[in-house]
């Protein structure tokens, strides 16, 4: 049976919505401005459109709507703890859940010692194996900058009580950001292909040339394999096929993590010098998605929820 996976009016016209603000929100200049780039003033901005609300219980929309916004998110690499988001409003009750949607709260999720995002966080989540967990900062946060600018903190947590819908949680994290690495990683391929297209070397444009041509068409392919399977997986969750979903998420973020990673060594090829430059036309692209890659949604190992 097929599964058609393009987007309905209403999920496409979501996706606009987002890319519609961060057109005006979210500049270049702002991805390259120094110091961190996150700021409550344009997550509050964020969740205001209602885009942090997407897919929460008790909300319209689902999962095909998160990889919507994510996919429109990713593609500039808008700046906060999205995954974090969507994940903890799937497992919080549901005043905990408003609070998230609205901005009114910064969530973290991770494994102690450094967490991204715990610069900012007011509210921990972590892993125990197959269990999510409420966390506490046992003492201050301790920011640390990361590649990507986000306020990482090192911290230690306590543990606290295990909270319900974890399976369902991993699955909404890995499809997040798996359709968040794949439109990344489109736009930096994009990218080095226009570079491709008007650089010319020898007397043609090096686009023209095998080395540089194939690379970029696999890497395309490799980052359009990920996006469907970000959609496969939301399809299968908005469907309550809970064991489908969840091996689907996990195959979409192995494969979004390795498209967008080799993504971003072609286009630094491709654009040669000025790829590695903090000037360059894609370095805070790039950066975001090595920082991103380095974080799990789910538990380290083994220890994932099982499916039922």
């Amino acid at each position: 049976m097929s599964v058609d996976l393009d987007f309905d009016p209403g999920q496409q016209a979501l996706a606009d919505a987002v890319s519609q603000f961060c057109a005006q929100r979210w500049t270049e200049a702002d991805a390259r401005a120094p110091g961190p780039d996150f700021t409550r003033a344009r997550w509050s901005e964020l969740a205001e459109l209602g885009v942090l609300a997407v897919g929460s219980p008790g909300e319209e929309g689902g999962a095909l709507e998160i990889c919507a916004v994510m996919e429109a998110l990713g593609r500039v690499a808008f700046p906060g703890p999205l995954v974090a988001s969507f994940v903890a409003q799937q497992v919080l009750p549901r005043d905990e859940a408003t609070a998230l949607a609205q901005g009114q709260r910064i969530p973290a999720l991770g494994e102690p010692p450094l967490i991204a995002w715990a610069g900012e966080a007011d509210l921990f989540l972590a892993w125990q194996g197959s269990t999510l967990r409420r966390a506490k900062p046992r003492g201050p946060v301790q920011t640390e900058a990361a590649l990507g600018d986000e306020a990482w903190g090192r911290v230690e947590l306590d543990l606290g009580e295990a909270l319900p819908g974890a399976q369902r949680g991993l699955v909404v994290g890995e499809l997040a950001q798996a359709a968040y690495l794949a439109a990344a990683g489109g736009r930096l391929v994009a990218a080095a292909a226009g570079h491709a297209a008007s650089r010319r070397q020898f007397g043609r444009a090096i686009g023209e040339f095998q080395a540089v041509a194939h690379p970029l068409a696999d890497a395309h392919i490799r980052l359009e394999a990920a996006r469907m399977l970000a959609r496969a997986a939301a399809c299968s969750l908005d469907r309550k096929t809970a064991d489908i979903a969840l091996e689907r998420s996990a195959l979409a973020l192995g494969s979004a993590t390795g498209a967008a990673l080799a993504a971003v060594a072609v286009s630094h090829q491709v654009f040669g010098a000025v790829g590695i430059t903090l000037e360059g036309p894609i370095f805070p692209i790039s950066r975001r998605i090595r920082s991103l890659a380095s974080q799990n949604p789910g538990p380290a190992g083994n220890s994932r929820p099982r499916a039922g």
